[in-house]
């Protein structure tokens, strides 16, 4: 069963308040002359921010369900323009259910290119 694609735009101001939530300051996440002196095509989103957008989509498609897991690889940045925003779209399809458990697996992308690799959230109803 497929389920209703989240899109969720990322601004340079939510990776200040998630590096303040986070306490994860590194300057490749909010300084553009950083991101590109370590070869980055620019400041970059969090790796675990973009993986909580996934937590949150898989939390709105089962509402009121505990996530018991939600694991991925971090396969290609997300990068951040200055000014407006970049969206990430977040899919899920629900591969099986045992006992309380479903297993959703789940497409992370930003501009048509896949940025978490082998997502997948185990919820219980």
């Amino acid at each position: 069963m497929s389920l209703e694609t989240r899109t969720f735009t990322i601004t340079r101001a939510d990776l200040v308040g998630y590096a303040q939530a986070s306490g994860d300051h590194n300057p490749i996440h909010q300084d553009e002359t950083v991101a590109l002196s370590v070869g980055l095509p620019g400041v970059i989103a969090h790796g675990m921010y973009t993986m909580a957008l996934a937590a949150r989509a898989v939390g709105d498609w089962f509402p009121g369900a505990q996530v018991v897991s939600l694991a991925c690889k971090f396969t290609n940045p997300v990068v951040v323009p200055a000014e407006g925003g970049v969206e990430l779209e977040i899919a899920g399809e629900v591969k099986g259910t045992e006992g309380d458990l479903t297993t959703v697996a789940l497409t992370v992308t930003s501009g048509g290119q896949k940025v978490l690799g082998m997502p997948k959230a185990v919820v219980r109803a």
